[in-house]
């Protein structure tokens, strides 16, 4: 089960680099950018403004930006309210381990990885704020250092915790197979569709979508190889 796992993962770092790799050669993020409409008189005033990209500011693509955390932090609400009724209810004892997975991966994944670490350092400048869509700023691929200063492109926050609805996926995937598939499909779709929300507010690139998927699975997929969130207490899992 190790290997399998680990052969999982490096597939899906492959796929990250592969698609990367893709967006580099055919230019797709600022093309894919290029198409978003914006109001060309507000981004000569100002530059940095979402609001001369119009087609993010409405429904329901604001209302998507505006409760892209909500779904993820309710997920780890209910978590952290197993975790601390465990410690007085035994009955709830077998679920501790997979509630203090769900916050450790919330924390290490979209809080740390993406919004502390990355967003931080990497410098990337947003689509609004390079030179070609009424900026000043040079654009850079997503491994590039810019010098976008804090809070920057790659990758996107908003994108990385509604993917992160995924979560419970690691959890269930063993034993409830389709409720696990059920977290994966809603994490992916939510976070796609809140990724299309930033491109059209200007916020960020594809790539920077991209990657916050992937970081958050890539992530998600380490932790639960060290903590097995898989298995409850009393039970066992063969490999």
């Amino acid at each position: 089960m190790r290997t399998k796992r680990l052969l999982e993962l490096a597939l899906t770092a492959l796929f990250l680099l592969l698609a990367s790799a893709v967006l580099w050669l055919t230019d797709a993020d600022r093309l894919i950018a290029s198409l978003v409409p914006r109001d060309l008189a507000i981004a000569a005033m100002q530059s940095d403004s979402s609001r001369a990209w119009p087609t993010g500011n409405i429904f329901p693509w604001q209302q998507l930006y505006k409760w892209a955390a909500v779904p993820a932090l309710t997920l780890a609400a209910a978590a952290l309210a197993v975790l601390l009724a465990s410690l007085f209810r035994a009955s709830l004892a077998p679920w501790r381990r997979q509630a203090a997975f769900i916050l450790l991966c919330m924390a290490l994944g979209p809080g740390l990885t993406v919004n502390i670490v990355l967003k931080e350092q990497v410098g990337r400048a947003r689509p609004r704020e390079i030179v070609e869509f009424g900026g000043s700023r040079q654009f850079t691929q997503c491994w590039q250092p810019g010098e976008a200063g804090t809070n920057s492109s790659f990758p996107s926050g908003h994108a990385a915790i509604a993917f992160a609805v995924m979560v419970p996926w690691f959890v269930l995937r063993d034993e409830e197979r389709r409720a696990a598939a059920g977290f994966l499909a809603a994490g992916l779709g939510f976070g796609i569709l809140v990724g299309i929300a930033r491109i059209l507010q200007g916020g960020h690139f594809a790539s920077d979508i991209l990657w916050a998927g992937g970081l958050v699975y890539l992530i998600g997929g380490l932790l639960a190889m060290l903590m097995k969130p898989e298995q409850r207490a009393g039970h066992s899992c063969a490999g």
